[in-house]
């Protein structure tokens, strides 16, 4: 294992501030080609009873300014019915694959799925049930929503389906805002959708915020939160903003805001006051989650299955994909690939990252520390035989008041969850982060 050294942690926290989004590990940047692979084989050995289904919809309305999502601005229908013929075929493909396989949770993003008609939306659920046995009704399934396609009719179909998650992008209330983001919306429009949103009366209903822009101050950005209030969501993410390759805020020269630590310090303690519980350094929430009786998923030890262009799939040794890219045609070349191939290449990966055991060890790390829930040490050593205490710089975490450790579980402190941004990212291997350089984004 590479060796982590103190000193060089408090150097690294020293010269980073919101350094990037560890949302998983690997980055899909450090990705590559490798000889193909069956998914029978891949699976194999791989425990799949409680296994996550992710649907990928690559389709959006128009391109947010920050957006670096794998999506292109795509209202056709004709083309989104192309697309699920595709998905189709994968779904064939991976679900006699995966022979025996159940699963324990279920998400749509993208993009923004509700792009797609009702019709279309409705033969997405068919699919995953029909190749999967993955239905909303049997297991918690999150949907992605924008308020340009959240309509009460499409809304009244996640509900009938049996989704229990909705989340919206409202990002601020404050036109100015949106628009310095690359993201105008209408009031008229996005207030229909939060109604619409409301009058289903989803399980859990979340709102996404962003937080970082020049001109943005701590008056303006708890503005927007109180107004959130009103509307009731039981979650809500804050996302500080990042400026992008290739996106549209990177190409202009858009810069961030100097405020953004007083930004999320003013938001997080807004929403703590206000009855929320948070969950790691973007969620927030006031509820249970899921609810009794829903099967159990573990993000360090269960895998992901992904479907659609752009999805990722996880298993414990292998992260595979299809290629990844921003800009316009980089995004409609990997997407006319993907709508190009046949259900014998649909059960094939060769486009990811092998993770060894160190590897592994970094993603169970990053993903139990930047979570509310914490690194139970226990756990680690089940899965890894080894302590983490004599692997990773945990005592400098507690030295630097970032961490505090009780019965066995390291949990970040609040200066520590602000520094997740850098924290994720510091433990990446070396060989991680030389082939995420030597990316060529297009």
């Amino acid at each position: 294992m590479t060796p982590v050294s103190t000193s060089s942690l408090r150097d690294f926290l020293a010269s980073n501030r919101f350094a990037a989004y560890a949302y998983s590990y690997p980055h899909k940047t450090a990705y590559q080609s490798f000889p193909p692979v069956s998914l029978r084989d891949v699976w194999e050995q791989e425990r799949r009873d409680a296994l996550f289904a992710y649907l990928h919809v690559p389709f959006c309305e128009m391109r947010c300014g920050f957006c670096n999502l794998f999506t292109r601005i795509e209202r056709d229908d004709e083309q989104h019915s192309r697309f699920l013929d595709a998905l189709e075929r994968q779904l064939k493909a991976v679900s006699s694959s995966l022979v025996p396989a159940s699963f324990a949770r279920m998400a749509v993003g993208g993009g923004t799925p509700t792009i797609l008609s009702p019709v279309n939306l409705n033969r997405l659920f068919d699919i995953a049930e029909t190749y999967l046995g993955a239905s909303p009704k049997n297991i918690p399934c999150s949907v992605e929503t924008s308020p340009a396609t959240a309509t009460i009719e499409r809304l009244s179909l996640l509900k009938e389906r049996g989704v229990s998650r909705v989340s919206m992008g409202v990002q601020s209330f404050i036109p100015s805002e949106t628009r310095a983001m690359g993201r105008p919306q209408q009031e008229q429009e996005l207030f229909a959708a939060l109604n619409a949103s409301r009058e289903c009366n989803f399980p859990i209903w979340n709102l996404d915020f962003i937080y970082g822009l020049p001109e943005q101050t701590i008056e303006s950005w708890l503005f927007s939160l109180k107004k959130a209030l009103e509307w009731q969501p039981n979650e809500i993410f804050l996302y500080p903003l990042y400026i992008r390759p290739l996106t549209g805020l990177g190409k202009r020269g858009a810069k961030r805001g100097t405020t953004q630590l007083d930004l999320y310090r003013a938001g997080r303690d807004f929403l703590r006051a206000n009855g929320f519980k948070q969950m790691s350094m973007r969620m927030f929430a006031r509820h249970d989650g899921a609810g009794g009786g829903a099967p159990l998923y573990c993000c360090q030890s269960d895998g992901m299955i992904g479907l659609g262009a752009g999805a990722r799939s996880y298993t414990s040794h292998l992260h595979y994909s299809t290629e990844y890219a921003v800009a316009s045609t980089g995004v409609q070349a990997i997407l006319d690939d993907y709508m190009n191939t046949s259900e014998a290449d649909f059960a094939l990966a060769s486009y990811g990252f092998w993770l060894n055991e160190d590897e592994r060890k970094r993603r169970f790390l990053i993903q139990s520390l930047l979570n509310s829930e914490g690194l139970d040490f226990d756990f680690y050593e089940r899965e890894f035989g080894s302590e983490p205490q004599r692997e990773w710089p945990l005592d400098e975490l507690c030295e630097l008041e970032l961490a505090t450790e009780e019965n066995g579980v390291l949990r970040l402190t609040d200066a520590g969850m602000e520094r997740s941004d850098e924290l994720g990212p510091f433990f990446a291997s070396d060989a991680v982060r030389a082939q995420m350089e030597g990316f060529t984004l297009r």
